[in-house]
């Protein structure tokens, strides 16, 4: 660790809540995967109520998913990332396709809280833990996009000072100086994000590990819809 002693909230905020947060997540998820596979799926309420499910469901997903690439992006190669954001129209159009992602997820989760609370059905089969999912889900993309509005230039830096801090807590050798001066409102971003983590193993997110991802490139596969049978005559044929 660099820098001078840090003080008892950087020490639970940015040191503590990140190694619990990960552990939660190694450990909660492997428990439930080998003693509670049957809950290992999004538990999906689609039966339930489909035509709110999906205008929730597809801007929540492109949305958030969206955000999400472009953040490892900068997590993994944030040296190409810098560079490419050098020229500022390019930068323009990195921060305007972030913040078009985020207003999507926003979207999908506010119609994921209109259905839950508005159909009867959903609302009985929705847990404490899916309202809080929720809520959380709707803090970390709404801080997210005030400080793309309001602290412009996220992407450069993140990649010169969060990136640099999160390789550090994986090295087990917590950096956190620029962390700890950085505005509340990042500061609660990435608070934020580590609940997240935290909660991830007691949610439905957990869906995410066993994914099928080879729908992805597996071929298309031919369904037939087959007409109602008619009616049957006295001989049994139909």
């Amino acid at each position: 660790m660099t820098g001078s002693l840090p003080n008892a909230y950087t020490l639970a905020a940015f040191i503590g809540l990140p190694y619990v947060a990960a552990a939660l997540l190694f450990v909660v998820t492997l428990q439930r995967y080998l003693y509670r596979r049957f809950t290992y799926s999004s538990l999906s309420s689609q039966f339930l109520e489909n035509d709110a499910h999906f205008w929730a469901l597809v801007p929540f997903h492109y949305g958030l998913l969206g955000v999400l690439g472009l953040h490892a992006i900068a997590l993994c190669v944030p040296s190409a990332l810098l560079d490419f954001t050098r020229a500022p129209v390019r930068l323009y159009l990195l921060e305007a396709t972030g913040s078009a992602l985020g207003l999507l997820a926003i979207l999908g989760i506010a119609m994921a809280l209109i259905r839950r609370t508005a159909s009867r059905k959903v609302f009985a089969v929705t847990s404490p833990m899916d309202w809080i999912l929720l809520a959380l889900l709707l803090v970390q993309v709404t801080t997210g996009l005030f400080i793309a509005v309001f602290k412009p230039w996220g992407y450069p830096w993140f990649s010169a000072i969060v990136t640099p801090y999160l390789w550090s807590l994986f090295r087990l050798d917590p950096d956190i100086p620029a962390i700890s001066v950085l505005p509340w409102l990042v500061q609660l971003h990435l608070i934020n994000a580590f609940l997240l983590v935290a909660l991830f193993p007691f949610t439905r997110l957990v869906h995410l590990v066993v994914a099928p991802l080879p729908y992805l490139w597996r071929r298309p596969q031919v369904v037939r819809w087959y007409a109602k049978p008619g009616p049957r005559l006295e001989d049994g044929r139909s």
